[in-house]
């Protein structure tokens, strides 16, 4: 496709490098450049309408025209612009939100540090984490343990707790604190014969094994989406969380609950570890904390970890860490917002049953003869492609399938994502039954087109 050089599209080409983008395919396409949003729908420029069935990037809960949002993000640029929280400063979003994330999380997560992003807010908990333990003389006992298929950000440090080969492959990736543990898939992983609760048994005895070889005394602290999210919205199968969970308290093990994507509503509770049963250590936010009208993360963490930081930084004469942005007060103001309309809204009631109309309409494709499985827990959902039902094979090469029906959604009108095999749908918190019916039917055109395409192939 040509592009004319003074075009957006020229101009995008010729001076952006896009993230998580193959750059020479890029050149060869150019973007999709979007150019307004209204509710859960996008429009490009040639006025072209999209239901963004991914919000964003698993994150604008309330929609694209949020107006409360944006008046929030004004009253504040109005009152403080900018106002940073070192050395003892403070402003009153920032304070009102930490208040607010304290009540409103679950029960043992007493105190709050902001960052800008779910990267940084895990590359935070890992220093912290090294931090407290240092304080509490416990040097040794440094090891992160993630899963493969988890994603926990992209800088060097979360990027590492990431366990996907894409976000490790030429950055020298992982650091060597990081290990990785199974992905929890019974689906694909569980052996024939196998329950989901003994599935569930060989992961926690395979992180136990993980633990005692590394040393108890060398492992700080186990991470996991709760719902892994970019890895494929992979459920865990039942009895797994309360199992992982008992492995690390057994062993001293701290419990980091990523709920960059689960958090406020998506898995048909408020947070996710009410939907497993799962009582972190450290909660970690971002995404629909502002709907991503604002950068923003939160680290929520408990009160044993604040006081042993505390008296770390009484010895030091500080905690050395922190951002230029964290706690921005235009971002915590947005966050409280938005989180106010998520409440009076009852969204994440809403989420639970429009995404109990999602899954149901998906699920008419479990017969489809190149469906493997059809996945989700409230408001997110995957369809994972086969090339053999029966063995669970998949395409060659991987993302044959999965890519085809993405790009013939994008022709349709609707945008989904891709994981590996899978597409994935994560629509705005708002979205109606119409608006559900309309994303099936955009859907079901691009299942046609592109297992046509497939075919003749």
């Amino acid at each position: 496709m040509t592009h004319l050089p003074n075009s957006l599209q020229g101009r995008d080409i010729t001076y952006l490098l896009h993230p998580v983008t193959n750059a020479r395919a890029h050149e060869r396409t150019g973007p999709l450049v979007i150019t307004r949003g209204e509710g859960v729908h996008v429009f490009d420029d040639s006025g072209k309408d999209y239901i963004e069935g991914l919000a964003g990037l698993w994150s604008v809960a309330l929609g694209f025209s949020e107006k409360r949002l944006v008046e929030a993000a004004i009253r504040q640029l109005h009152q403080l612009p900018y106002m940073h929280l070192f050395a003892s400063k403070g402003h009153e979003p920032s304070i009102l939100l930490a208040e607010k994330l304290v009540q409103m999380t679950p029960k043992g997560l007493d105190r709050v540090h902001f960052t800008n992003s779910g990267s940084e807010a895990n590359d935070t908990v890992i220093k912290m984490v090294w931090f407290y333990n240092n304080a509490i003389g416990r040097p040794e006992k440094k090891k992160f343990i993630g899963r493969i298929k988890g994603y926990h950000g992209i800088t060097i440090a979360a990027g590492s707790l990431t366990g996907i080969p894409a976000n490790h492959k030429g950055f020298d990736l992982p650091l060597d604190f990081a290990r990785h543990v199974s992905t929890p898939h019974y689906w694909r992983f569980g052996h024939e014969g196998e329950t989901e609760d003994q599935y569930s048994d060989r992961l926690a005895a395979e992180l136990e094994e993980m633990i005692l070889t590394e040393g108890p005394d060398t492992v700080a602290a186990f991470i996991g989406e709760p719902l892994m999210g970019a890895g494929g919205v992979i459920v865990p199968p039942r009895g797994y969380w309360p199992k992982i969970q008992a492995v690390c308290r057994k062993y001293d093990v701290l419990i980091v609950a990523d709920e960059v994507i689960n958090g406020f509503g998506r898995t048909g509770k408020m947070f996710a570890c009410e939907t497993y049963g799962i009582e972190p250590d450290i909660l970690v936010l971002s995404k629909q904390i502002t709907s991503s009208y604002q950068p923003l993360a939160a680290v929520v963490f408990s009160d044993a970890i604040y006081q042993g930081i505390a008296d770390g930084s009484e010895t030091l004469g500080t905690f050395g860490h922190g951002y230029t942005t964290s706690g921005h007060p235009v971002a915590t103001a947005v966050g409280l917002e938005c989180i106010s309309i998520i409440e009076e809204r009852d969204l994440v009631s809403n989420a639970a049953r429009m995404g109990r109309i999602l899954r149901e309409g998906l699920a008419r494709y479990k017969d489809h003869p190149m469906v493997g499985e059809v996945r989700g827990e409230g408001l997110i959902a995957a369809v994972e492609f086969v090339s053999d039902k029966a063995t669970k094979a998949g395409f060659q090469p991987v993302g044959l399938a999965a890519q085809a029906v993405m790009a013939a959604c994008q022709h349709h009108g609707l945008i989904l994502r891709v994981s590996g095999e899978a597409v994935c749908f994560c629509p705005p918190l708002i979205i109606t039954e119409d608006e559900i019916r309309e994303l099936l039917h955009r859907f079901d055109l691009a299942m046609t087109d592109a297992f046509a395409q497939i075919a003749a192939v």
